[in-house]
């Protein structure tokens, strides 16, 4: 991580080209990042501050993001960071978007988001993808476009996952379990044929907040057209979110009894992928999900 010093003055130069001359930087301070990407907040001679992401190498992955969140903004239900540019200078590349004070979600404004997400899964399409490939976390997410459900979710998001744990020798039972799931998948969806709704795709409680007026912001998106389901399946997965937003997005969106079985299916490409990106601690879950899957298909 560069000093905010060096960071500030290679910013501003970057800022003042993109966003005239009279800009100038006036103070950075680092906050929490990832193992890919130093996070900064920034404040500008005007008094005005911006969120700031850098990483080396090419700008793919903040152009994605930048893409995504511009989809997300067709939703008026969320407040979604403003894209300001995307710098990417000497093998270096910055993605700035308005910055936003946020909170953590509380009953009242869970309601709220429950309510919010089912307008944004209301944003419909003609068949199940993306415009472009994009990222979940920091793995690759293939988004050709796809009629069918069942397929697209085999093909373009489980089996590059089975794939490459194997390649990171995840094999034996965990891969057998694949191949299973990804064969029969259409067992999941017996009298259950989803829309392709806009999706943000990386639904957990890290990539969302509230801000002081209440209304809900969502971030850090892997958009794609798919199963509004995926949306509620992540956002049980890591700890979840008050029961409050659950009860308003079944209210405004009542869901599929087979939601319960699905959700497990969902899940493990967000289980696969984790252990594809930070090892074996996450194996046993994996291994218990495609087997709970598996033994599902065979009763």
């Amino acid at each position: 991580m560069a000093p905010p010093a060096v960071f500030a003055e290679w910013i501003g130069g970057a800022l003042a080209h993109t966003l005239g001359s009279g800009t100038r930087v006036s103070s950075v301070e680092p906050v929490a990042g990832n193992s890919r990407q130093t996070h900064w907040h920034l404040t500008l001679s005007d008094g005005s501050r911006l969120f700031a992401k850098s990483a080396p190498g090419g700008s793919d992955a903040f152009a994605a993001e930048a893409d995504g969140l511009e989809a997300l903004r067709r939703c008026s239900a969320f407040a979604i960071p403003r894209v300001i540019a995307l710098i990417e200078e000497a093998g270096h590349a910055v993605l700035l978007l308005e910055h936003l004070a946020l909170r953590r979600l509380d009953v009242a404004s869970s309601k709220r988001f429950g309510e919010a997400l089912a307008q944004l899964h209301a944003i419909e399409g003609t068949h199940f993808g993306w415009a472009r490939d994009n990222y979940v976390g920091a793995s690759p997410q293939s988004n050709a476009a796809q009629a069918h459900w069942p397929i697209f979710f085999a093909q373009h998001r489980l089996a590059p996952q089975f794939a490459t744990a194997a390649t990171k020798g995840y094999r034996g039972m965990l891969q057998e379990h694949g191949e299973r799931i990804h064969d029969k998948i259409g067992a999941f969806f017996l009298g259950y044929q989803p829309k392709a709704s806009l999706v943000h795709g990386d639904l957990w409680s890290g990539n969302v907040g509230v801000l002081d007026s209440g209304m809900p912001a969502i971030f850090d998106p892997a958009v794609y057209l798919g199963d509004r389901e995926v949306d509620l399946a992540m956002s049980e997965l890591f700890g979840g979110f008050p029961n409050s937003f659950y009860l308003a997005y079944r209210e405004a969106a009542p869901l599929d009894p087979g939601y319960e079985a699905r959700k497990q299916l969902y899940n493990l490409y967000h289980i696969l992928n984790h252990l594809n990106l930070f090892g074996a601690s996450y194996l046993r879950q994996a291994e218990r999900m495609a087997k709970t899957l598996f033994d599902h298909l065979r009763n």
